[in-house]
């Protein structure tokens, strides 16, 4: 059986270069999107190429951004237009393919098996499609050419920007052996230091790897990540549609004042819980995990999540977890510039299940009862008909 042809496509620093569109004077310049400093969102969200040869990183403070670059231009972010040529770009994807699985909001993964016959070969169907971008949007693309899905996403990176890679049977231990191993997409700063402590540095280390060794150290993830090095990787593109359902459904904040205490804290995670419960609703979806996320005052981010053996969608459930796992993993050792909470493990409605655990079953029940109709209420009246006390 033929390999299938699969790319993934990168639009280059992208947020800054739409921002860049409408600021034609400063491309020659150092310049940075940034979140707003007088609101209490001063990081970089995007930077271009000139300001990443001064060694400005994405997500680091304003301040230390310009230490390296004192002449840095910051710049406000627009998500509208940021969303509009997302999409302007996923049209011209269209054109060669309806396979085509959104990454974010500046990558996209497109099956082009079937495309071949009249556009040419994978190179030629990506060189094509960084063209019309560039024409067409006025921006760049790089776009990893291979047999999977991993290995296209791993092309992408190697090569910016604008430029197209091709990763294929016969040069990929060549090719992706020798790169880090936090190249490897899944591979996150905690899976990277586990691996580490075994001496597994690049891509091609794990491939040694005794399987047992890895399912002791990562769980199942361990031999998948082994598999994926060695180009076993057979997930489809998934085309996004209206139906498709959310992996996962989060809110945060940063406001204008330190998260000081447990109770304001706890006033955000009923919030968040209210907007998550509707999305969870409008899908049919139910939760079983949350995530809670934090920033301290001095920008160092935490992430803690928990799974449970029953789901929910039930908006004083979801705070209620998120908020007591909040309080088992963090004590306010420092105030909290934001904080947010996602909903996590999400199933169908026919699989989701309350079960007596620790004698609470009763009293979810009763919440539930009250927030269907809740929600019924405002479903006929609007968002605004019922609000909580406490968040008002």
């Amino acid at each position: 059986m033929a390999d299938r042809i699969i790319l993934h496509c990168d639009l280059n620093n992208f947020f800054a270069s739409v921002s860049l569109l409408f600021n034609p004077t400063l491309k020659d310049l150092p310049i940075a999107v940034c979140g707003d400093s007088e609101n209490r969102h001063g990081i970089i969200l995007a930077k271009n190429e000139v300001a990443k040869k001064f060694g400005v990183k994405t997500a680091e403070a304003i301040f230390e951004a310009k230490r390296k670059c004192p002449d840095l231009v910051t710049l406000p972010p627009l998500y509208k237009e940021y969303e509009e040529y997302s999409l302007k770009a996923r049209e011209i994807y269209s054109r060669y393919t309806d396979m085509v699985e959104p990454f974010g909001i500046d990558e996209c993964w497109l099956d082009v098996t079937g495309s071949t016959v009249l556009f040419g070969s994978g190179e030629e169907i990506a060189n094509k499609i960084r063209k019309d971008i560039k024409r067409e949007l006025g921006l760049t693309i790089s776009v990893g050419v291979s047999f999977n899905k991993v290995f296209a996403k791993l092309g992408s990176d190697m090569k910016k920007p604008d430029a197209v890679t091709v990763i294929s049977r016969d040069n990929f231990k060549q090719k992706v052996f020798p790169l880090p191993i936090n190249d490897l997409l899944f591979v996150g700063k905690s899976t990277y230091e586990k691996l580490k402590s075994i001496g597994v540095t690049t891509i091609g280390d794990i491939t040694l790897c005794d399987d047992k060794t890895l399912n002791r150290l990562l769980g199942k993830n361990g031999t998948l990540l082994k598999l994926h090095a060695l180009g076993e990787d057979d997930t489809p593109v998934v085309p996004y549609t209206a139906e498709s359902k959310p992996k996962s459904i989060g809110r945060s904040t940063t406001t204008s004042k330190d998260f000081e205490n447990n109770d304001e804290v706890w006033v955000a995670f009923l919030g968040f819980a209210e907007s998550i419960s509707e999305t969870l609703r409008q899908h049919k979806l139910y939760a079983t995990g949350v995530q809670v996320h934090i920033r301290t005052a001095s920008l160092s981010v935490r992430e803690f999540s928990k799974t449970f053996p029953d789901g929910t969608n039930c908006a004083p459930i979801l705070a209620r977890r998120g908020f007591e796992l909040f309080k088992e993993q963090y004590h306010f050792a420092e105030p909290l510039r934001s904080v947010g909470l996602r909903a996590i493990n999400l199933k169908e409605e026919c699989f989701a299940e309350q079960i007596d655990m620790f004698g609470e079953s009763e009293r979810d029940k009763k919440t539930e009862k009250v927030e269907d109709s809740l929600y019924k209420v405002r479903q006929k009246f609007g968002t605004q008909a019922i609000k909580r006390g406490r968040i008002l």
